[in-house]
């Protein structure tokens, strides 16, 4: 399983939202592009950046800081928030970096979902963000009548294959990820799973490899000090080879 550290971005900062609450901002760091390289010094095979100003507002407010995080390390970067459109998609494909996360768009546009799978294939993750079991768009500002597990059905239908999904509540708080809903949607697809939310201790960890998860993204407890990024990996590496 792999550990992928996250790096939202907020007003051109690095910040951590509390359960998505806007107004429950932690600022961690003034520059995106050293805490990307700070991750990739570590050790990262992959870092997650989410545009929240895009992600909310529907355009991509931080696209030339994502382009910049791109260029100035190897690591391979996935990045979303804000991508509405195929143009926005094909620009950010070609902006280095290696996938391309989408959410509100993939609810809202079943057309440009076929679209986008068409350009990116295997490149493409569409996020599932959910409150309840039922799926929140528009920065997880908006809940909507959607389950969750029939609206990843549906995406593997239309011939998704990666997908990150979020537990809301669990996002940016203690009280570990939501492994009981990881396990459900594995045993109801073969899509591939990128947790995110709530992980703040190596057990969790353990807990997300054993569910079969491909990846994990870590945000709070990294920028805390409360996980490791190099003793996470060598955690999530030994309980997936377990």
């Amino acid at each position: 399983m792999e550990v992928i550290p996250a790096i939202d971005i907020r007003g051109g900062r690095c910040v951590r939202l509390a359960q998505g609450d806007y107004a429950r901002e932690t600022v961690f760091g003034d520059d995106p592009v050293a805490m990307a390289r700070r991750w990739a010094a570590e050790g990262a095979t992959r870092i997650h950046v989410v545009d929240l100003d895009g992600a909310r507002d529907g355009l991509q407010t931080n696209a030339a800081i994502v382009r910049a995080i791109a260029e100035a390390v190897a690591t391979p970067v996935q990045t979303g928030g804000g991508i509405r459109t195929l143009a926005a998609l094909r620009a950010t494909l070609e902006g280095g970096v290696q996938r391309v996360v989408i959410g509100t768009a993939a609810v809202k546009d079943p057309a440009l979902l076929r679209d986008a799978v068409a350009l990116a294939g295997d490149r493409l993750i569409v996020s599932v963000d959910a409150r309840d079991g039922m799926v929140s768009l528009e920065g997880w500002t908006e809940t909507t009548e959607l389950d969750a597990l029939e609206f990843v059905a549906r995406l593997v239908d239309a011939g998704v294959r990666r997908i990150v999904y979020t537990d809301i509540a669990r996002d940016g708080v203690e009280g570990g990820p939501n492994v009981e809903a990881y396990a459900r949607l594995l045993a109801r697809t073969d899509v591939r799973v990128i947790a995110a939310g709530g992980v703040g201790s190596l057990g969790d960890l353990r807990a997300l490899a054993a569910a079969g998860v491909e990846g994990a993204i870590v945000g709070r407890a990294l920028y805390t000090g409360d996980v490791a990024l190099r003793e996470a990996m060598a955690v999530a590496g030994a309980a997936a080879r377990a």
